[in-house]
């Protein structure tokens, strides 16, 4: 039998992930698969400790997609706090009604069925098939894009996008049995959250520093398209934040002057009153929030 060329590269990063794995509860071996796909919308860019305490109260509430699908969609936004994009909530909504009218409410087993439910992309749909129900997928978060740039490739960073190359070496990079491979797309996502970090990676604590492409190349600095950073302090996203928890705050619905007296603080000057009917209209226009009768508003019923 040949041995795979990343044998080496399995062996240390699975046995770190043995000794050094954070004990989430998504990864708990009874979790239901419903748990594991509420997990992988909710982690997407938000922190695990941020996750952890409204992943409970959500699956406590909710612990079946039918659960979710009969309560309006609004609930699902108000449940789900300050997770931020809140859009998730929006299609965690559609895809428990979906997972209810397709699939006799339970969630679907194939990458390809998974994703077909509305919001669920490519990731997601490759996440949940592995770890909820143990099938070999290549699984490419930001955390694996980062390790393998470094590792395999010789690079500081990942470009900004994710690019085919990357899949293709991530799949070169899987074991062949599916058991491990679920592992390994675990072991390696753990590895670049805890140490191959974006800012200050602890690489003599790395299991593979001595086989990284990177650190043997001497760190080169990244030298690929510029980097940006997320801005909130007065953005349209701090301000529609700032719209829908007034409305998580209150039972019923906000008159639109209320509504705007309730956020003066992000609106500094009159010329921001263009930017609050911006950020009202978008946030109507993503589901978020149901105009209503009386020139007032409330979370979608």
């Amino acid at each position: 039998m040949s041995v795979h060329p990343h044998s080496t590269l399995h062996h240390r990063i699975l046995s770190w992930y043995d000794g050094h794995g954070r004990d989430l509860p998504w990864r708990q071996p009874d979790v239901s698969p419903w748990g594991v796909f509420v997990s992988e919308v909710m982690l997407q860019q938000t922190p695990v400790a941020r996750v952890e305490p409204r992943w409970r109260d959500w699956l406590d509430r909710w612990p079946r997609p039918a659960d979710l699908a009969r309560e309006p969609v609004g609930e699902a936004i108000r449940a789900w706090g300050r997770l931020g994009y809140p859009r998730r909530a929006v299609r965690l909504h559609a895809a428990a009604t979906a997972m209810v009218d397709q699939y006799g409410g339970r969630v679907p087993e194939t990458e390809a069925e998974l994703a077909s439910l509305p919001g669920v992309g490519s990731y997601t749909a490759a996440a949940v098939a592995a770890f909820a129900f143990g099938l070999r997928t290549v699984v490419v978060d930001v955390n694996v894009r980062r390790v393998q740039a470094r590792v395999i490739t010789g690079l500081a960073h990942a470009a900004p996008g994710l690019a085919r190359t990357e899949m293709q070496v991530a799949a070169q990079a899987l074991p062949p049995d599916p058991a491990t491979a679920v592992r390994w797309n675990v072991a390696v996502m753990e590895l670049g959250a805890l140490i191959c970090t974006a800012r200050s990676p602890s690489c003599p604590r790395c299991p593979v520093a001595d086989l990284c492409a990177w650190q043997l190349a001497g760190s080169p600095p990244y030298d690929g398209p510029a980097r940006r950073g997320q801005a909130w302090e007065g953005t349209d996203r701090q301000l529609r934040g700032a719209i829908l928890q007034v409305l998580r705050d209150q039972p019923g619905p906000v008159g639109i002057h209320a509504l705007r007296g309730d956020t003066a603080a992000h609106l500094p000057t009159a010329a921001d009153a263009q930017r609050f009917a911006r950020c009202l209209d978008s946030l109507v226009a993503d589901g978020l929030v149901e105009p209503r009768s009386g020139n007032r508003l409330s979370l979608p019923r």
